[in-house]
């Protein structure tokens, strides 16, 4: 377990938690963001006109009729393509345990300041797994409206059980068990795009390392109550780079996705996980799949929790290429310049947002 150390800075929750009626100046946005921020509650309800994230159902994929699945994998492979993002159906894994996660997360969250410092990361020393805040080290320079959970889930002999939370009592049992049944959506998420390539079902996840050596890390994003939503964001605009990321939320909007040049804010959608594509696999699929920009919003009346899990390479493996056979000209080796994500998402929203 990692020791208590001094903060440079209060966490978001503390500052929330004071009574202020106006967020730091390390926290507000740049002008030229401002203009398109706003309360995620009410842009939620703005955002029922859509356009909406696609909704796929995974069900039809073990289907035996033939049709059925192919279904599935055309509407799979249309999402990933036109959105890069989308609500899955019939994932797999049962409410009962998503209600746990949900209730295990919000369990360690609600403890004091004081106790989950005991779990602090420190950066500076390259101790990133653990409970922290977002540094000013991201495209911007702007403090971020949240706190955070960061560890590896996945494979078991490579998670760290000392920097985990002992409270709730249950926590380590619960998300065991979430990383079992969640890297087989993963493995059967990465075989449907690989057949929406025109590829063989395991050829994506063979590039990415195999059924053990995926690595899953999760972090469980911790958004207060904001009393100028208008101002700050929980997470600013950013791609990821690891091949396919899932989402789980306590019910509380606040996602928003850059879509057919404008920011859609993501329903809640019940009984489904958010899945994100991410760099490694626009490149492996050369650009067919699309790396989603995605931000969160804040609001002035509800915490927002969220709980997102990344699927990486194991460490050390070299640089993600276009995958060979791939369609859409997908030669082995070969990244189209256009089809790699920018180094400063924040900087290419600016372009395109004018």
């Amino acid at each position: 377990m990692a020791s208590t150390k001094v903060m440079q800075s209060p966490r978001v929750e503390s500052l929330a938690s004071s009574g202020l009626a106006t967020i730091p100046a390390d926290y507000v946005r740049p002008l030229w963001e401002r203009d398109h921020l706003g309360d995620a509650l009410e842009e939620v309800k703005k955002a029922e006109s859509g356009p909406h994230i696609p909704i796929v159902d995974l069900k039809a994929f073990d289907s035996d009729q033939a049709d059925e699945k192919t279904k599935c994998v055309d509407d799979v492979e249309a999402a990933a393509k036109e959105w890069g993002v989308m609500h899955v159906l019939n994932h797999g894994i049962s409410s009962e345990l998503i209600e746990r996660v949900r209730a295990v997360g919000k369990g360690f969250l609600d403890l004091p300041v004081e106790a989950k410092e005991r779990y602090a990361n420190d950066q500076s020393e390259g101790k990133i797994q653990g409970y922290g805040s977002k540094l000013a080290n991201n495209a911007s320079g702007q403090l971020e409206w949240e706190d955070y959970f960061f560890h590896l889930i996945f494979p078991a002999d490579k998670v760290d059980l000392s920097v985990w939370p002992k409270e709730p009592a249950d926590y380590t049992e619960v998300m065991q068990q979430f990383a079992k049944e969640l890297r087989g959506v993963a493995s059967k998420m990465l075989a449907i795009l690989s057949l929406g390539l025109g590829l063989e079902a395991e050829k994506l996840e063979n590039e990415l390392g195999g059924t053990e050596e995926l690595l899953m890390q999760m972090k469980i994003n911790y958004y207060p109550k904001c009393p100028q939503p208008d101002l700050a964001l929980g997470v600013e605009a950013h791609t990821d780079v690891s091949p396919l990321s899932f989402i789980l939320h306590n019910d509380v909007p606040g996602l928003q996705v850059f879509y057919d040049g404008r920011w859609v804010t993501a329903k809640l959608v019940p009984d489904t996980l958010i899945v994100h594509v991410g760099d490694s696999l626009e490149i492996l699929s050369n650009g067919s799949y699309k790396s989603v920009l995605h931000r969160g919003l804040v609001n002035k009346e509800k915490v927002r929790i969220s709980w997102a899990v990344f699927c990486e390479p194991p460490e050390g493996e070299g640089g993600a290429q276009a995958v060979g056979g791939a369609r859409d000209g997908g030669v082995a080796g070969e990244v189209h310049a256009s089809h790699v994500c920018p180094a400063s998402p924040a900087e290419t929203f600016q372009e395109i947002s004018g």
